[in-house]
């Protein structure tokens, strides 16, 4: 299976990198087709330009400034997300990937007006995450990213294509003990892609 896995931390040491590493590496010795994009270092550029905002319904030049992007999630069977929750969203950097990659004519059409899916190259998700605070503190808040990994997401990719969400939350009480079982929990569901 071709798997896009996207990345989207600054730091190489950081534990979401490990998390990136593991994650094309069990990918790849599973035998999947592994497409690996880490956004910093391919110096990705988040922020929508006036030119993109004003041809974003144009199907025939919205998604030239990320041609490359587009065609490799077009091309995934898979999608693997791996990214830190900051004050309980997703980096901007993969923010902006969503909506500079995530066009009309690439993830939905518009129909009548109305939105249709359209994704649906894309028969799998799993999203890998850390959060700072606890699982209740991100109940609280409304946990947006497990909202939109669950609901949006699903909802552009082929219709009843499993979403899986994996967090590690109160990353800043973790041990090498709570590191080790997370990483273990990633790698089992790596194993059913």
């Amino acid at each position: 299976m071709r798997v896009l896995v996207v990345h989207a931390h600054p730091v190489a040491a950081s534990f979401n990198a490990s998390l990136y590493r593991l994650t094309i590496n069990r990918l790849a010795a599973n035998g999947h087709e592994v497409d690996a994009i880490d956004l910093y270092e391919d110096g990705f550029d988040p922020v929508m330009s006036e030119t993109e905002r004003l041809n974003y319904h144009d199907l025939q030049v919205n998604r030239q400034p990320v041609e490359a992007y587009v065609e490799r999630l077009l091309a995934a069977e898979a999608l693997v997300l791996v990214y830190p929750v900051w004050n309980y969203g997703f980096p901007a950097i993969l923010k902006g990937w969503f909506d500079r990659v995530f066009l009309p004519g690439v993830s939905f059409g518009l129909v009548g007006g109305k939105v249709q899916p359209s994704l649906h190259n894309i028969g799998r998700i799993l999203v890998v995450t850390s959060y700072g605070g606890s699982r209740f503190r991100s109940w609280l808040m409304g946990d947006p990213p497990r909202k939109i990994a669950n609901r949006m997401l699903r909802a552009t990719v082929r219709p009843g294509a499993p979403v899986t969400y994996l967090a590690h939350y109160d990353m800043n009480l973790s041990t090498d003990q709570t590191r080790q079982f997370f990483m273990s929990r990633v790698e089992r569901a790596l194993d059913k892609i």
